[in-house]
């Protein structure tokens, strides 16, 4: 174990700060969203997804590639999701072997009671913390660490809001 490159103390003290914020944001996420709107951080972003998607609707697949599940696991979400009316399931129109995630009307209306307080907490927790100077810095260290971890962009998060553009 002699040819490991140990990290040196300026690595290591940036490593263990970023696994804290990687620890414990969730947990912020999360205590908001389930005290605003009763949900959990991966339902809200699993309806939020489904929210952005044409029609409110992706295929089962898709949407697991795009929330990072399994399909057991998304199976489970959405079907807590579909018991709560939020979300339903239907087959898909073009593979009859695949099926849909469709938001519902009211799946609908909890996202975007649910956005707010959800966007106030990401900017309390994030972006008052960094002030506007080094916004564009935490873009280009999430591009950097984005592009090892999802080098075909599964997530979609290397491509620029609002287009189909990847982030240079």
């Amino acid at each position: 174990m002699t040819d490991v490159p140990w990290l040196s103390p300026a690595e290591m003290q940036a490593w263990l700060r970023f696994i804290a914020v990687v620890q414990l944001l969730p947990g912020a996420l999360e205590s908001e969203l389930q005290a605003d709107a009763g949900l959990t951080h991966y339902e809200y972003f699993t309806l939020a997804k489904l929210s952005e998607a044409p029609e409110r609707t992706l295929r089962m697949t898709a949407l697991s590639d795009a929330t990072n599940a399994t399909l057991p696991r998304l199976s489970h979400v959405v079907r807590r999701l579909e018991e709560r009316g939020l979300v339903e399931r239907f087959p898909c129109a073009d593979d009859r072997r695949a099926t849909n995630a469709r938001l519902t009307d009211a799946g609908w209306e909890i996202v975007v009671a649910a956005a707010p307080g959800h966007v106030e907490t990401v900017r309390k927790h994030v972006f008052d913390a960094l002030g506007e100077d080094l916004v564009g810095a935490l873009d280009e260290v999430s591009t950097r660490i984005l592009r090892t971890l999802d080098p075909s962009d599964r997530l979609h998060a290397l491509t620029t809001p609002g287009t189909d553009s990847p982030t240079r």
